[in-house]
């Protein structure tokens, strides 16, 4: 299969950027997309040129590293998927192809399609996690969990933090990603102590990192590679208006 590819090219955050025009020929179809930028890399390579940069890892659909709009849609054509599950089986042979990065202000450009998600960890940090010291890992039924609470909290908890939601939005809103990790911590009785100082300081992180708000459209649930519902962003207003109103 051959394919025209229009990437983004760009040498660091301040630096202009551009559209530049690859061919990418004799790519099988079982190729994923990665493994397709991984042949074009090596013919750059061989003339001499700089190869595209960009993010992967795992190259299995876990760490999410791998992100990048394909012709306008986060990870490419299909749902749940991340851009290393994505083949070019699902493209059409002579198919041009634009590739560019997160656009995101809080997702500054490091070269082509690598962008910085470290706002992602600052916002974690801020209170994503649980700092009650509970010694060794207890028998498993000792602390009793509604089924329904751990079905929720296990379907919030498979949030890799891509950022497919925030370029996905129009907003750049990270609110699926913060509502995410919130939410499976709260529904959840080991987290419930800290409740309601983290989602306090998540949202103070999020807004200070620089994304914008929530507009409800959905995107970020049409376009996540783990289906997060954006019923967690229904769940975080409700525990953050519920901590704003205890705090006073």
């Amino acid at each position: 299969m051959d394919f025209i590819l229009k990437v983004w090219r760009q040498n660091g955050p301040d630096a202009p950027g551009r559209l530049v025009t690859y061919e990418a020929t004799n790519i099988p179809p079982e190729a994923s997309f990665l493994e397709m930028l991984d042949i074009v890399n090596a013919g750059l390579e061989a003339r001499g040129e700089d190869p595209i940069a960009f993010e992967h890892d795992c190259r299995e659909g876990i760490c999410g590293s791998c992100g990048m709009m394909i012709n306008g849609r986060p990870h490419g054509p299909g749902r749940g998927i991340t851009t290393c599950q994505l083949y070019m089986r699902q493209f059409k042979d002579g198919q041009t192809i634009v590739v560019e990065p997160w656009r995101a202000k809080a997702f500054p450009v490091i070269k082509d399609l690598v962008v910085d998600r470290s706002a992602f960890d600052r916002i974690i940090a801020a209170g994503g996690y649980i700092s009650i010291n509970t010694g060794s890992a207890p028998e498993a039924n000792s602390i009793l969990v509604p089924k329904e609470d751990a079905d929720l909290a296990m379907d919030a908890a498979a949030c890799i933090g891509c950022g497919a939601c925030v370029a996905a939005c129009k907003n750049a809103s990270a609110m699926l990603f913060v509502a995410a990790k919130v939410a499976h911590l709260a529904l959840l009785p080991q987290g419930k102590p800290e409740r309601r100082r983290r989602v306090l300081a998540m949202v103070a992180a999020m807004d200070a990192e620089g994304f914008g708000n929530c507009t409800n459209e959905g995107e970020c649930e049409a376009e996540c590679p783990k289906n997060i519902s954006i019923a967690h962003i229904a769940r975080l207003n409700r525990e953050y208006l519920r901590a704003k109103f205890f705090s006073r």
